[in-house]
């Protein structure tokens, strides 16, 4: 039986072999998981439709088509024979160690997602030794993260098996590290350059005083997290108001389509996510139709799978509008990039305390920069800044923007 990089998605070409969990020549069963390939959008796990003997085609590391042969699988039945009569006693002893051995090393090992196994394997991280946090004690990619930054101090990070090369540069040898872009992260290269290329983006700043949103979140914290098992962040708030500014500028929620204009009757809202291997844009379906709880586990969600690689196609395509919040990594102030084809990002930064006047007299308040990208082909800049005063007035007022409590 051949195994071959599958079908994964219409504008998907190749694929990464990121990781083999089976061995050349190892037996498998069926369903068993044997291969993770990595695309320019999500990872996905192979299985084996049978049982058999495998025979790998296609080291790990390697980019292939789609439709590649990547392994085959001799099927039969894989059993180790019992042992003869006449031999009973010279394999009394022998026989349970060269029949379940892989048995025993299974059970003496947590169960691991595979994620979780490539980091740990890549930084020489002892499984043995990670508590799970999953299902039925599972090992997910947090535990062996959480594991690798608490080792940082007492060891130094393995480095990529042939990462490191000596180079010639201005008649001297000096030594670089020189590795091949994943799959994800050349297409967000080529996604970054196509929205500087083909888009007029311009970018409108204004700020927005987080008093309210703050005291509110203070306020309710308690009861909110009591009674839907999450807390109320900030995100939430910006996609409710960012939805009611998008109703009163349906151009920034619209996209282009040759010479056409598509405007969307429906909210799909992406939320930027920081993972390991690059920014990820999961979408939040119907957006408008999500209670503030909904919105804080959905997000929860989405960050969890893409951290543990688990996004599928239908979490990243589409899309009509993306916020970002650069605040996470202490950001005060930047120029989003647009999704193409969507036609704005909201992008949200750090809270300062700075001083403001108010009513003739400077107190001190937390002010977050706000920053609009759009493009300036549909969206003209009355049409930028008012969509902008609109969400700073949500924020700044959020008496309208229902909470249930």
């Amino acid at each position: 039986m051949e195994i071959k990089i599958p079908e994964i998605g219409e504008s998907i070409l190749e694929a990464l072999v990121a990781n083999w969990f089976k061995e050349d020549g190892d037996a498998v069963a069926k369903d068993d998981i044997i291969c993770e390939l990595e695309t320019d959008k999500v990872n996905v796990e192979l299985t084996a439709e049978a049982s058999g003997i495998l025979k790998i085609v296609v080291p790990p590391g390697q980019t292939v088509p789609i439709g590649t042969v990547i392994a085959t699988l001799a099927e039969g039945n894989n059993e180790v024979p019992a042992p003869q009569p006449a031999a009973a006693e010279k394999t009394e002893a022998a026989a349970p160690a060269a029949t379940n051995t892989a048995v025993q090393r299974q059970e003496s090992q947590p169960p691991v997602n595979p994620a979780a196994r490539q980091h740990a394997e890549e930084h020489g991280i002892d499984l043995q030794k990670v508590a799970g946090s999953g299902r039925d004690g599972r090992v997910i990619l947090d535990d062996v993260l959480a594991r690798d930054k608490t080792a940082a101090s007492h060891a130094e990070p393995k480095q990529p098996e042939s990462a490191t090369v000596t180079a010639k540069a201005d008649g001297a040898d000096r030594p670089i590290t020189r590795q091949a872009m994943t799959p994800i992260r050349q297409r967000i290269a080529a996604r970054l350059l196509q929205a500087r290329q083909e888009t007029a983006m311009l970018t409108t700043f204004n700020e927005a005083d987080m008093s309210w949103v703050k005291k509110i979140r203070k306020r309710h914290q308690e009861q909110f997290t009591k009674k839907h098992g999450i807390k109320l962040g900030m995100m939430s708030f910006f996609v409710k108001a960012s939805i009611e500014a998008l109703k009163e500028f349906p151009a920034v929620n619209a996209s282009i389509d040759g010479s056409d204009i598509v405007y969307h009757h429906y909210y799909d809202v992406g939320i930027a996510v920081g993972t390991d291997r690059g920014l990820v844009v999961p979408v939040l379906r119907n957006a408008d139709q999500l209670t503030f709880a909904e919105i804080e586990q959905k997000i929860a969600d989405l960050a969890s799978k893409a951290n543990a690689r688990k996004l599928t196609l239908a979490d990243l395509e589409g899309g009509t509008f993306t916020i970002t919040n650069g605040g996470v990594y202490g950001s005060l102030l930047s120029t989003p990039i647009i999704n193409p084809p969507q036609c704005g990002v909201l992008g949200m930064h750090s809270i300062q305390d700075r001083p403001v006047v108010v009513d003739g007299e400077i107190v001190i308040k937390p002010i977050m920069n706000l920053a609009l990208s759009y493009d300036h082909r549909l969206i003209d800049g009355r049409e930028a800044v008012g969509f902008l005063k609109l969400v700073k007035k949500y924020i700044e007022d959020p008496s309208e923007l229902f909470i249930e409590l």
